[in-house]
């Protein structure tokens, strides 16, 4: 709102004015002396004192004016300062909401301070020509501007005044920057620091550091502060800054134990191949007794698994040397995710293992005694029977059908085992008996079901 130009005239004006107060009455007596008694008895002496009184009469307005003008312009100073707080803190529609009078009053500032000038330089006060005439035209013009920056300093303040409770939440929100900032750069420092140490032990971290230099113009636009990007998005950008620079101190300060963990699950998984290649050799005697001892139903779904086994193996080895490559090279994503792999081929290469074993295990249980499978079977179904007629004189149709239907399963497959001869399918008769089970099980969970939603 200040004029380009006016501080280096107000100065001037200022020291004229100070100049003026010192010297006037010098100048004044030196005036007598040279007059002397030379216009005794006429009226030139008369005309010139009332003259100079005139004078000094406008000097001293133009000195009211200039201390009207810096009051105004330190009121000014004041206003600039607030308007720039608001302008920096509050989002965009809010500053122009609080602004919105600030052009027509700086406006009406502007002309007021064009007026002043015009006043200082309409009259020469220090001229020995200037005559009463002008020294009077020169007080009332004087006088006239100074009530005019009166009144503009008037209108700054109220508008000011106006501006004062959005100007303290602006200023709130300033408050916030600076320790949001700090702490964004104190969590950089550290990830610095924590990135160096391990580095230090040998680990090269190049993810984490190719991170951390993306935060680089982040903090670049941190300094720049939010005079240029506003407070809002300064504070964001300091707590996203804040975040990212913690993440990555903490995964670099977690990659030592990382190492050591990966190195510990490479070792385990080799260990584990090592036994599925002793586990894998009961495959084929199992196979045999059950290919001797049973029909064909009961093992040719496991024809397969030697071979399976073996490919599993194999590709948990190859997986497993990959995983430890990238262990070596520090790709702790590939490293993790071969090893990932490992487990899963063991765990499927176990689990075939397993189930050849566990087939002729249960084979050989039902051989022996059919009877305590089928024991197992009728007590599942009479046990949902009687919670189905608990509190009833007669069981839910959604209830007695599938329980009905398992009784009927369960009397088929019984029948068909011993219509079966010398090498019935054992298997056939263990599914159809893990069915029956099953649905028994399935009715227990409805019944139960219903008995919590009536509560």
């Amino acid at each position: 709102m200040a004029v380009a130009g006016g501080s280096g005239r107000r100065g001037r004006r200022g020291r004229s004015a100070l100049g003026d107060a010192l010297v006037l009455p010098v100048v004044l007596a030196g005036a007598l002396g040279a007059v002397g008694l030379a216009s005794a008895g006429s009226g030139g002496w008369w005309g010139r004192r009332g003259g100079e009184g005139v004078r000094a009469e406008a000097k001293e307005a133009r000195a009211a004016a200039q201390e009207a003008f810096y009051e105004l312009e330190e009121t000014q100073r004041e206003l600039q300062l607030a308007v720039e707080t608001v302008r920096a803190a509050e989002e965009d529609a809010t500053a122009r909401r609080a602004l919105a009078e600030l052009p027509a009053i700086s406006g009406r500032v502007e002309q007021v301070t064009v007026n002043y000038l015009g006043a200082l330089d309409a009259h020469n006060l220090d001229s020995e020509t200037l005559d009463a005439g002008a020294a009077a035209q020169a007080k009332r013009l004087l006088e006239d501007v100074r009530g005019q920056l009166g009144s503009a300093r008037a209108e700054l303040t109220d508008f000011l005044r106006r501006l004062q409770p959005t100007l303290q939440h602006a200023e709130q929100q300033l408050m916030r920057v600076t320790p949001a900032v700090e702490q964004a750069k104190r969590a950089l420092l550290q990830a610095t620091t924590t990135l160096d140490e391990v580095r230090g032990a040998g680990l090269r971290a190049d993810d984490l550091a190719a991170r951390l230099a993306e935060l680089a113009p982040e903090l670049g636009r941190l300094n720049e502060g939010p005079a240029r990007h506003g407070v809002a998005a300064t504070l964001q950008r300091a707590d996203s800054v804040r975040q990212r620079a913690e993440a990555i101190t903490a995964d670099a300060a977690q990659l030592p134990e990382r190492a050591r963990e990966l190195d510990r699950r490479v070792s385990s998984l080799r260990t584990r191949i090592q036994a599925l290649e002793t586990k894998a050799a009961t495959v084929e005697p199992a196979l045999s007794e059950l290919r001797r001892r049973f029909s064909a139903a009961c093992w040719q779904d496991l024809q397969r698994v030697p071979e399976q086994v073996a490919e599993a193996g194999r590709a948990a080895e190859r997986r497993l040397a990959e995983a430890a490559r990238a262990r070596d090279e520090q790709r702790w994503a590939d490293a993790t995710a071969a090893i990932g792999t490992v487990r899963a081929l063991l765990e499927t290469a176990d689990g075939s293992v397993l189930a050849v074993n566990e087939r002729l295990r249960q084979l050989n249980e039902v051989q022996h005694d059919p009877n305590r499978e089928v024991e197992r079977a009728r007590f599942a179904v009479r046990d949902a029977q009687r919670l189905a007629m608990a509190g009833r004189s007669a069981p839910d149709p959604r209830h007695a059908a599938p329980l009905d239907e398992a009784v009927a399963r369960l009397d088929r497959a019984v029948a068909t085992l011993q219509a079966a001869g010398r090498h019935p399918d054992y298997w056939y008769f263990l599914t159809e008996l893990a069915a029956v089970r099953e649905a028994a099980a399935q009715v227990i969970g409805m019944i139960r079901g219903d008995l919590g939603h009536q509560r």
